[in-house]
């Protein structure tokens, strides 16, 4: 597999009427192979694909040849607005305004006519609804490859109990209701914080229930029940007992409706060096052998 130069990485802002999504934008030398936005999860930020000192998902797929965006949401990184007490911004406005705005601004920026979309955790729920929504968004779209990406969560383990039960649906509404948003970052919870009706609005999801917008009753497994989103990768880490336990993986991708897929679940029983949790299949030093190949398998597949 090639090893291309990559070149000096380049941030852009994409306005909306509120704040502006941030792009970090990798770009090989040469001719680009395609296009690539990610797109993370709740309480993180784009770093979750790429560290400080170069490493991680985005700059590995730049040098394969591939132009990487990926995304800061609004109040992730340095894209503003900051959580705040009043701040009225939810996961619907992600879904309707920053997706949309963030894909069309990876294209024009590129000059591709489609890309990939690569998500991790809760941003392939995001991904996954944004294109319920909008069949003109789907067709900008070739390939996706989800990392550890459920909806509802009903495995039952004691990591489960603990991360989802008690500290996402019990103890963060308290901390959320204290501070006017959820202050994850002081807490230890994650590397960033979330807006209060963000984590409100997926809270609600985690649960069991309809996979309906509570602002605007938009049914998004109705929408996407006769088919229509493109081609998923899911991948869930073999060892990840809570937050993408493989069975949640799975009925997350039943949930989107027909459509072509691929599972894969990353440990020992296929082969690798390692049972993969949530976080560590991107961030592990063994994933850029192990696992990041897979995605340009996948992207490049007919």
């Amino acid at each position: 597999m090639s090893d291309l130069a990559v070149s000096p990485v380049e941030r852009h802002a994409v306005p909306l009427a509120q704040g502006a999504v941030h792009l970090t934008r990798f770009r090989p030398q040469g001719r680009p192979r395609g296009c690539v936005l990610c797109w993370h999860g709740a309480i993180e930020s784009g770093r979750i694909f790429h560290s400080r000192s170069g490493k991680g998902l985005a700059p590995w797929l730049a040098r394969q040849g591939y132009e990487v965006f990926v995304a800061d949401q609004r109040g992730r990184g340095e894209a503003p607005p900051r959580p705040a007490r009043g701040i009225t911004l939810d996961q619907t406005d992600v879904i309707v305004d920053e997706i949309p705005a963030a894909i069309e601004a990876c294209l024009t920026l590129s000059g591709a006519a489609r890309l990939h979309l690569v998500a991790h955790s809760w941003g392939g729920v995001l991904l996954a609804s944004s294109m319920a929504r909008s069949a003109t968004l789907r067709d900008r779209v070739a390939r996706q490859a989800y990392f550890g990406t459920k909806r509802s969560v009903k495995s039952w383990t004691p990591q489960r109990l603990l991360y989802v039960d008690l500290i996402w649906k019990g103890l963060a509404p308290l901390a959320r209701g204290v501070c006017g948003y959820l202050p994850a970052r002081a807490l230890r919870w994650g590397s960033d914080d979330e807006y209060a009706g963000s984590h409100r609005q997926g809270a609600d999801w985690v649960r069991p229930r309809p996979w309906v917008d509570r602002r605007d009753g938009f049914d998004y497994a109705a929408a996407l029940a006769n088919g229509g989103l493109p081609p998923v990768l899911h991948i869930a880490g073999a060892a990840d007992r809570a937050l993408g336990h493989p069975d949640d993986v799975a009925r997350f991708a039943a949930e989107c409706g027909p459509h072509r897929q691929r599972h894969l679940a990353l440990g020992r029983d296929q082969g690798l060096s390692r049972d993969y949790g949530h976080l560590d299949m991107l961030t592990h030093p063994n994933a850029m052998q192990e696992v990041f190949p897979t995605l340009v398998e996948w992207f490049e597949e007919d």
